[in-house]
């Protein structure tokens, strides 16, 4: 599976170009704080829903908390198993977007 960088992440979101950037936690986590602009699709429903909610060539950026997190490159392996083809891991997760300075909402 692929991964993204932070400044990649960051150079993707000035870009313009369209891609969903998926907050793989729970709801909970989620609500608490994410990254600006993420939407919210937990593990344990990224394989019921994520055919609903995006199409298969959607570029797919994954996240979880940090690098410790097992969650986003469980969710990116999971989503590649069902046939998304543009899918990456953010593994720096939150805490690397928060440490570098990048804006987060709740």
């Amino acid at each position: 599976m692929d991964t993204i960088t932070t400044e990649e992440l960051q150079q993707l979101k000035d870009s313009g170009k369209p891609f969903r950037l998926v907050d793989v936690l729970s709801i909970d986590h989620f609500q608490e704080e994410h990254i600006q602009g993420a939407v919210n699709l937990p593990l344990s429903d990224i394989a019921s829903e994520a055919m609903d909610r995006f199409d298969m060539n959607d570029e797919i950026i994954v996240y979880c908390k940090d690098k410790e997190c097992s969650a986003s490159p469980k969710a990116a392996a999971k989503l590649e198993s069902i046939g998304f083809q543009n899918v990456k891991d953010y593994e720096e997760g939150l805490k690397g977007w928060k440490n570098a300075g990048k804006p987060t909402e709740s």
